[in-house]
């Protein structure tokens, strides 16, 4: 593959490869301890999976204007290094058993995390031709089936045998790698700060509202990535659901007993079926389309959600987690691919931190709706069509928009190549 030739894009794969599998490994981790310690108290694995997403609310108005005016390159690097410092303050919290504490460290060690995302993604995008976005989004979903397939197995196996200690300590050792790696990429400065030179110094509350202002103008100018970005408040709700549902439908549904060796299997064969779509997802998108894709896979992903919440079958459960898997590689990599191609590099990282409080919105909204309604209100079942709604709900808001403004999107870029050609 053409990118692998590319140095800096291998250095930055691995980068992202150590950081994403330490942090499942730590996180997977983290809630097998908090349903051991307080297994009677079901709200405490839901509390930690909103601390790792309400971060997004505090800091968002920042994110996006300091990928966009700031060295994307330092933000990335020492997102990583003080990630790794609070991981090592966190070891001491879970050891002197300061649960408060934890999960404060838990959401500070997020909020750093939410600077690292448009910085990585603003410099991917400058490294890469136009060509490849598809290409280097179908990647990231096999690396993405990788973590599905080892990376909970791995987050088990290092809390049974080396406790919730040792699982932190893998996850601090990976940031520690991915911004050392990061650290020996030699990126052109237009791509480290394509509007020019800046320090933190220079800027102000009031400059950085306008700079985030100028990024919902950016949206709302083009109605196709308006479109696409509304939708990510549904898929809040879903991966806010989603998030901790396989882990309570094997905890309090499927297998009481022997949760902890099901739960880290529903991954495994997601990531086997995400191994798979992503196999098929080039070659997919450019017979089908963008848009047929992403609105077919989301009604398909809606029907099946339905089913898993009636399965009474493990076997069965597991067998559709493979064709959720094969359907959601393809619908995250034109969503991938999509992004780059729609947003112009210097505005990168302002539009970028629009998705983020969207998504994190319907995540917070979800998780803070499962803390408070489960088990009580709803069921492991009632939560399944809860996550079936919100999928149906956006698989129509796109079919009623994005083919007609895809088309038109089409339209004007094949107008402004031809005014582009000479004679």
């Amino acid at each position: 593959m053409e990118l692998f030739r590319n140095s800096i894009f291998v250095r930055m794969f691995l980068a992202t490869f150590a950081s994403q599998l330490g942090t499942m490994v730590g996180t997977m981790a983290f809630a097998f301890y908090l349903i051991d310690r307080f297994s009677n108290q079901p709200v405490y694995a839901t509390v930690a999976e909103m601390m790792y997403s309400l971060p997004t609310l505090v800091v968002f108005l920042f994110i996006g204007v300091l990928a966009d005016r700031l060295d994307r390159k330092r933000i990335a690097v020492y997102s990583d290094w003080i990630r790794a410092g609070l991981s090592l303050v966190l070891l001491v919290a879970i050891h002197e058993d300061w649960i408060i504490a934890a999960f404060a460290l838990l959401f500070l060690r997020s909020a750093i995390s939410k600077f690292f995302a448009p910085a990585e993604m603003s410099l991917l995008q400058g490294i890469m031709k136009p060509e490849q976005y598809v290409q280097a989004s179908s990647l990231n979903m096999s690396i993405m089936g990788v973590f599905m397939l080892f990376g909970m197995s791995m987050g088990s196996a290092a809390y049974y045998y080396l406790g919730i200690e040792g699982a932190i300590i893998i996850d601090t050792a990976s940031f520690i790698i991915s911004g050392i790696l990061l650290a020996f990429c030699h990126f052109p400065l237009h791509v480290r700060q394509p509007n020019g030179k800046m320090k933190l110094k220079d800027l102000n509350l009031k400059s950085i509202a306008a700079d985030f202002g100028t990024g919902f103008k950016y949206i709302v100018r083009n109605r196709l990535l308006l479109a696409i970005v509304l939708g990510f408040f549904f898929f809040g709700i879903v991966n806010g659901v989603f998030s901790i549902l396989p882990l309570f439908t094997m905890k309090y549904k499927l297998s009481p007993d022997q949760y902890q060796f099901y739960t880290p299997l529903v991954m495994v064969f997601l990531g086997i079926g995400y191994l798979v779509g992503s196999a098929i997802s080039t070659p997919l998108i450019k017979k089908a389309g963008k848009v047929s894709v992403l609105i077919t896979g989301l009604f398909l992903i809606g029907v099946f959600t339905i089913f898993l919440g009636s399965f009474g079958s493990i076997q069965l459960y597991l067998g559709m987690m493979v064709l959720l898997g094969i359907i959601l590689a393809p619908i995250n990599v034109v969503l991938g691919g999509w992004m780059p191609e729609l947003v112009e590099p210097q505005s990168m990282g302002r539009v970028s931190a629009w998705i983020e409080p969207l998504s994190t919105a319907g995540q917070a909204i979800a998780l803070g709706f499962v803390a408070i309604a489960f088990p009580s209100l709803v069921s492991v079942t009632a939560l399944y069509w809860i996550l079936a709604v919100s999928i149906f709900i956006v698989s129509v808001y796109y079919l009623l928009v994005l083919p007609s403004l895809s088309r038109k999107h089409q339209h004007e870029t094949k107008t402004e190549v031809k005014a582009e050609m000479p004679g």
